[in-house]
């Protein structure tokens, strides 16, 4: 498969092979920040993503997966992030002298507008899929409900979507694979700011982790 030099997927030894049917009844998507703030072309973080073919790609592919995952009736999580109700991020202590996002989201001001945190169509939540809640850090799994959510239901393979790559996707896949969970990121449906970013993340972290495969390959596998 032809791509443009930026968005390219090189050869990698971490790649999960799938001539397996996935087990739906074990297996859940996880769709991270599908929200106006990354899909609004007038959002501020949107602007911030250099590769644009890597983010279109991107979109078009998790449009694609979250249509086959609805069609076979595949469990789907939507972990979003909304400070709409702690519009000064009383969550973050203001973000007075903390490091990282934590000074970095309320000094942009981003999450607290009630459009901007909204998920964007396609992805909005439909009826039986989880809505993630609590969520107080970059892994979608820190003081959420999404770890209970998945153990009552007893799942235990995890397939990771979403904004970006190096930063929400990385830390969940982190964070899932020392909770015990079988982690599997989409690496095509995953956009981080440049290719580099993305690269990055591929060729050198994914595979301590967990797997990655693309959207066809997933696509294959729940077929």
């Amino acid at each position: 498969m032809s791509q443009r030099k930026s968005s390219a997927i090189p050869a990698i030894a971490s790649i999960q092979p799938c001539e397996q049917a996935v087990d739906r009844g074990r297996s859940a998507l996880i769709f991270i920040e599908f929200q106006n703030e990354w899909l609004d072309e007038n959002s501020p973080l949107n602007k911030r993503i250099e590769d644009r073919q890597q983010y279109s790609d991107a979109v078009r592919n998790a449009t694609t997966i979250i249509s086959a995952a609805r069609r076979v009736g595949f469990p789907i999580a939507h972990a979003g992030l909304s400070l709409v109700n702690d519009p000064t991020y009383l969550l973050f202590g203001g973000g007075k002298e903390k490091a990282g996002l934590r000074g970095a989201i309320p000094r942009a001001g981003r999450w607290r507008d009630s459009h901007l945190a909204a998920f964007h169509e396609p992805f909005a939540p439909k009826a039986g899929e989880f809505i993630v809640a609590g969520r107080s850090g970059a892994s979608v799994l820190l003081n959420s409900n999404l770890d209970a959510y998945l153990r009552n239901n007893r799942i235990d393979q995890l397939f990771l979507l979403g904004f970006v790559l190096h930063v929400c996707v990385e830390s969940t896949l982190r964070h899932a694979h020392d909770l015990g969970y079988n982690v599997t990121a989409i690496n095509d449906a995953s956009p981080a700011f440049t290719a580099p970013q993305r690269n990055h993340v591929l060729n050198h972290v994914i595979h301590h982790f967990g797997y990655q495969i693309t959207t066809a390959q997933f696509i294959k596998a729940i077929a």
